[in-house]
């Protein structure tokens, strides 16, 4: 299955060789190179920038329907090979065809969807305080956006920055994961495609420390929109604000699960397990903590522990795996690592936790699930973005909630209840962005706003309408008779 070809950068309507290349790695079998993908410098993002500049001001510019027609068959194109790219998908980043193949269908519906909104651009027509005079408010592109994606949702994640970007009038400069390249090469091999002007969409790939700074700190880019970690989203941050560039910024979680004592138990043991285990737990949405009330906590630990026992983990290729390999050998080491720090904090491992073999060699490990834990543990502070879990017991709802809340993170928090009081009570005083109730934390759909509360999220929701608050200012113009 090893292919050495060479996948360039995308500059100003042209692929472009880049001075070195990286070997993109199947963390299924790790024989499997996938191909070596274009490193760039400094000096090909400003290349990038420069083509996106000088591209913006007639794309901004230019009829609707024109770009409506692009993003359509951007997102026709996707759907039509929805299983190859799903499977390429399933290859690069590790996640089960099943799951790769609905991203894929995600993003295609994505840039459907940005095609539409193409043609529902509003604004307002007001008559003002003063007679004769009167006033429209209307919304123009932002300019020129940098656009920096993560590793987990490696083609879902850049189709819901770049669709909106683009359906708004705005050129990109698109930086992926440097881990995942394989589908973001797709993606602008089919964007280079559609009918985009050159210029309109630049593809840059290579590390965060080259590329991403280049790109952060350049006073061409207008705005950066940037899905990661913590300590990186708040460093560029920093640079944006220092030169009024506008931020956009999604990052951690440590989402709860909250269940109660009236909740259907095999209902909220399958929730917990989608929440906290799918994808490989490698999801901002998923839900590491499982915060369980007194009267249902020990039913609820075992029928966890049988529920896990029948958890195939495998080849994210191979039918019946649920789920595939960690990302990397460095984000599997970081989940060992938690493990064995939840062990020595004194948390009861009930499940998993172990390597599991199979037949490549690859980075596979067994779901873990902790019993016995505080909200003081590390387990219960920080975020794994792993398969690993932990269960935390409480008195009661309000104990629950409470403890639901007691997190510097706010992104995404369920509850699993037959009680339409608590249900109510726990969307308004969740503190997070979105609110799942007896459904898993992870999941979410692309046509409503995305984002969070506190140390998850900074600046303007995406997806969905929302996603006009970032791409977009508002110009209020005042006309006399």
């Amino acid at each position: 299955m090893t292919d050495s070809k060479r996948f360039d950068n995308y500059i100003a309507g042209e692929w472009v060789a880049a001075p070195t290349y990286s070997s993109n790695i199947n963390p299924s079998d790790l024989s499997d190179v996938i191909g070596e993908y274009a490193q760039a410098d400094a000096n090909q993002v400003q290349t990038a920038i420069d083509a996106a500049s000088a591209a913006f001001p007639a794309w901004s510019t230019s009829g609707i329907q024109a770009r409506c027609d692009a993003l359509d068959k951007v997102g026709s194109e996707i759907l039509a090979r929805k299983e190859e790219l799903g499977n390429l998908l399933a290859r690069e980043e590790g996640k089960t065809l099943p799951e790769a193949i609905g991203e894929v269908s995600r993003a295609g519906n994505i840039f459907k969807f940005f095609a539409g909104e193409c043609l529902r651009l509003s604004g307002d027509y007001l008559p003002s305080v003063r007679p004769g005079v009167h006033v429209e408010v209307t919304r123009e592109a932002l300019g020129v956006v940098g656009l920096i994606t993560p590793w987990n949702f490696p083609i879902a994640i850049p189709a819901w920055k770049i669709a909106p970007a683009l359906a708004y009038g705005n050129c990109v400069v698109f930086k992926p994961a440097d881990l995942v390249p394989g589908c973001a090469w797709a993606l602008a091999e089919i964007i280079s495609r559609a009918g985009f002007p050159a210029g309109v969409f630049n593809l840059v790939m290579g590390s965060g420390r080259v590329v991403g700074e280049a790109i952060v700190k350049n006073p061409k880019v207008d705005g950066v929109s940037f899905t990661g970690s913590v300590g990186v989203g708040r460093q560029i941050a920093i640079n944006c604000v220092t030169r009024q560039a506008k931020v956009q910024l999604e990052m951690g979680g440590k989402n709860p699960q909250v269940i109660l004592d009236d909740a259907d138990l095999k209902q909220a043991v399958e929730l917990a397990v989608q929440s906290a285990f799918y994808s490989t737990g490698q999801r901002c949405t998923a839900s590491s903590r499982l915060i369980v009330t007194a009267g249902i906590h020990d039913k609820f630990v075992e029928a966890m522990a049988e529920r896990m026992r029948s958890i195939k983990v495998g080849h994210a290729l191979q039918a019946g795996v649920d789920i595939g390999p960690v990302v990397s050998r460095a984000q599997l080491d970081q989940d060992l690592g938690y493990i064995d720090i939840a062990q020595n904090e004194g948390a009861r491992l009930v499940a998993g936790g172990r390597l599991v073999t199979c037949d490549t060699e690859g980075y596979f490990l067994a779901p873990a699930l902790f019993a016995d834990s505080t909200a003081s543990m590390r387990i219960s502070r920080e975020e794994v973005f792993g398969p690993v879990a932990n269960i935390i017991k409480v008195a009661d709802y309000e104990a629950a909630l409470e403890m639901a809340n007691d997190t510097e993170f706010g992104l995404s928090a369920g509850i699993a209840t037959t009680s339409l009081k608590y249900a109510n009570h726990f969307k308004r005083h969740s503190q997070a962005g979105m609110v799942m109730v007896n459904l898993p934390t992870a999941g979410v759909d692309y046509h409503v706003p995305f984002g969070g509360r506190k140390g998850s999220s900074y600046g303007s929701r995406e997806q969905g309408r929302y996603a006009q608050e970032f791409y977009t200012v508002v110009k209020t113009s005042y006309i006399g008779s």
